[in-house]
């Protein structure tokens, strides 16, 4: 009996898209705030609302790849945010994407951390 090798991803279908990701979590944001004004009771939904969304349009790119994804919505009243993150990876294959979304209430700050499986 003949052992069969799994094929190999093609180069495109196993690297981190970061134009792709960017467009996604544009479009995810824009989905679920578009109109919004900053709610402190809806904050809650909309972040899930939010990473769902992109959760489930970066799972329909159908590639190799583990995501997470966060989300911070913050009114926009003056203070002061500062995030930072730091990955131990692969940096052929993987990556990860930033976006930060406002509109005249609230900020949203959004962040995809594609792994290749």
């Amino acid at each position: 009996m003949e052992a069969v090798a799994a094929a190999a991803p093609a180069p495109d279908e196993a690297s981190f898209v970061a134009d792709d990701v960017n467009n996604i979590i544009k479009e995810s944001i824009d989905s679920v705030l578009q109109n919004a004004s900053y709610n402190h009771n809806k904050v809650g939904q909309w972040t899930s609302s939010m990473v769902e969304v992109c959760l489930k349009r970066l799972t329909g790119l159908n590639k190799p790849f583990k995501y997470v994804v966060t989300c911070v919505i913050m009114q926009k009243n003056g203070a002061g945010l500062h995030t930072a993150s730091s990955c131990y990876w692969d940096n052929t294959t993987d990556g990860s994407r930033t976006v930060r979304w406002e509109n005249k209430t609230m900020y949203c700050i959004a962040t995809v951390f594609g792994l290749a499986i």
